[in-house]
């Protein structure tokens, strides 16, 4: 029995690594003809692609406009936040208890390629292997519905950052995560969570709200990368306009 994914998954993790990648940002439309098109389906398989997309908080559909790429609010970003660290703390309890040389070996490959991604400057990929550095742990927690939640959270973040966020060092995420690691290895719950805490808030306290990039494209070159399996190309994030972030505005609410 072939393990290949169906038309419909490669699909779907082609949109939402775009998505999380910030190939696809925020507000960009996604026409049901265009997108079948491009990956070969008919429209009936596109909606169901939709569907999943939608549930996770990274597309939004409905009445007779093309499907667009979810635009937070506020609220929605500090909600957010708020839910992933709560989220989070229970995964780090859990991974220390259910801790294993295998899941360490694992760790260490992945911020290897956090270290490979930031070393070549490849901005859409350090994005999405930081986010995947936070599921990675959940599926490690052993705890399935957790790490279902988490994998969508950090999803809704990574749109949450593309419309608040403002360009960070790859290197601090990397070596954050580094520590986090370190701490969980030595079975000190405290003193992980506490980095967790700390590692999740300035995810959060990077929130900008930026001017969205005006430059026409379309939405083949925006997927095309990605129809055939590829990543994005390397690129530099754009400076910060200097606004005031998600924190401080919450703090003054």
């Amino acid at each position: 029995m072939s393990n290949k994914p169906s038309r419909i998954d490669q699909a779907y993790m082609a949109l939402k690594s775009a998505i999380i990648e910030q190939a696809l940002r925020p507000g960009d439309k996604l026409p049901e003809d265009e997108v079948g098109q491009l990956f070969s389906m008919s429209r009936t398989l596109v909606r169901q692609v939709f569907s999943r997309l939608n549930a996770e908080g990274l597309i939004e559909i409905g009445g007779k406009r093309p499907a667009t790429v979810a635009i937070p609010s506020l609220d929605d970003a500090v909600a957010a936040f708020e839910v992933r660290q709560a989220l989070e703390r229970e995964v780090v309890n859990l991974v220390i208890k259910r801790w294993s040389e295998e899941n360490a070996a694992r760790l260490e490959a992945h911020v290897a390629k956090e270290v490979e991604a930031a070393k070549a400057g490849n901005s859409p990929t350090s994005i999405r292997l930081a986010g995947e550095f936070h599921t990675l742990l959940a599926e490690m927690s052993g705890n399935p519905l957790l790490s279902r939640f988490v994998s969508d959270v950090v999803s809704r973040c990574s749109v949450i950052l593309a419309v608040f966020g403002r360009p960070h060092s790859a290197d601090c995420g990397v070596h954050e995560h580094r520590e986090i690691i370190d701490a969980i290895a030595a079975g000190d719950a405290a003193k992980a969570w506490d980095l967790m805490h700390h590692h999740l808030g300035e995810v959060e306290a990077r929130a900008l709200i930026t001017s969205p990039d005006a430059s026409p494209r379309t939405l083949a070159d925006m997927l095309s990368p990605y129809v055939e399996g590829g990543s994005a190309p390397a690129e530099k994030p754009a400076p910060g306009r200097g606004r005031p972030n998600l924190q401080v505005i919450k703090e003054n609410r």
